[in-house]
């Protein structure tokens, strides 16, 4: 594990040559600031919402890899007073889909801040996130000499066709998007990096059924205090070194948890797979996912009888998803 650790960290460090700063604030950030870094590609119609949202929890400042938008995502980035900014058009798939250049700003900038690295299809929450702010939670987790913090994603979605709605650009997804499935999720211990994978949701149910090991992992690390001798190791399912994956299941102890709610499902998906199917950025083996893209190129209804209406976060601590552990 010490060797992949290094070997991620200077594949990050070869890579930021393929990084063009667009507008660098990073002089604004301040000792205690939560950061946030993310890699997006034509998200200007989740940017404004995700933008408002990670602010409102206590965010101080982003940090940002457009990876060649053409919608304007950009633009819109470059004109926030609280956003760095990246540009590259290099492959996301070649840099880890997007990690190496991530790993890369995190460990020129992230020393020493708790960092939340998401991606912008991801609305992080986590126990009282609606009263009590993000550097509250972290200094509590500083206090019980822990560094990282779990979540699980949450994939939400319509009731009926996924395209058959309207969301507007900077709207809350979650008025658009407000059903998840609650019960189909399995859990497989993963010994060389200690975590704890979790499987389950309306991607597993639905378009992985006859091969469920090949379902997307929903368990992540999102929020770590970083250290330049860190890295990610896939996605932020898993991070080194080990004791960064301790954030769920027996190792953990009493550790309290999140969610991602996740915004895939918005009626754009259909237009989207059918732009990814054709980039083939998204996965290591594209040619094993055609039928998943051409299912959603279809515009499915991924509501069932057995879909939960998602009413906020006491409710998925009620149903096991996230925990407030010992944070009370």
């Amino acid at each position: 594990m010490r060797w992949t650790r290094r070997r991620l960290l200077f594949r990050a460090f070869r890579k930021r040559g393929q990084l063009t700063c667009m507008a660098d604030r990073t002089g604004l950030i301040r000792k205690g600031d939560v950061l946030c870094f993310s890699t997006v590609r034509n998200e200007a119609e989740r940017l404004p919402f995700f933008l408002d949202h990670h602010r409102a929890l206590g965010v101080t400042h982003f940090l940002f890899v457009d990876n060649d938008s053409d919608d304007g995502s950009r633009a819109l980035l470059a004109a926030q007073p609280d956003v760095s900014l990246w540009w590259t058009g290099h492959s996301y798939r070649l840099s880890r889909f997007g990690m190496d250049w991530l790993t890369w700003l995190m460990l020129r900038y992230g020393h020493g801040h708790w960092c939340l690295t998401l991606d912008a299809d991801e609305l992080f929450i986590y126990p009282h996130h609606d009263s009590r702010p993000l550097p509250a939670l972290t200094a509590w987790l500083d206090a019980q000499g822990r560094t990282s913090f779990g979540a699980v994603m949450l994939d939400l979605y319509p009731k009926g066709p996924v395209a058959d709605r309207t969301c507007r650009p900077g709207q809350n997804p979650l008025e658009v998007i407000d059903w998840f499935d609650a019960g189909n999720i399995v859990t497989k211990y993963q010994p060389p990096l200690k975590n704890l994978l979790v499987r389950g949701g309306v991607r597993r149910r639905v378009f992985f059924a006859a091969e469920r090991e090949r379902s997307p992992t929903l368990s992540k690390t999102p929020l770590i205090r970083w250290r330049r001798n860190y890295v990610y190791v896939s996605s932020t399912h898993s991070a080194l070194p080990t004791q960064l994956n301790r954030v769920r299941g027996r190792a953990a102890g009493d550790a309290p948890s999140g969610a991602l709610l996740h915004t895939k499902f918005l009626p754009s998906i259909v237009a989207k797979s059918r732009e990814e199917k054709r980039r083939r950025e998204h996965f290591a083996n594209c040619a094993l996912y055609e039928d998943y893209y051409d299912a959603l190129i279809g515009n499915p209804d991924l509501w069932c009888p057995d879909s939960t209406r998602y009413e906020g976060w006491r409710q998925l601590e009620a149903l096991g998803i996230m925990s407030r552990g010992g944070w009370d």
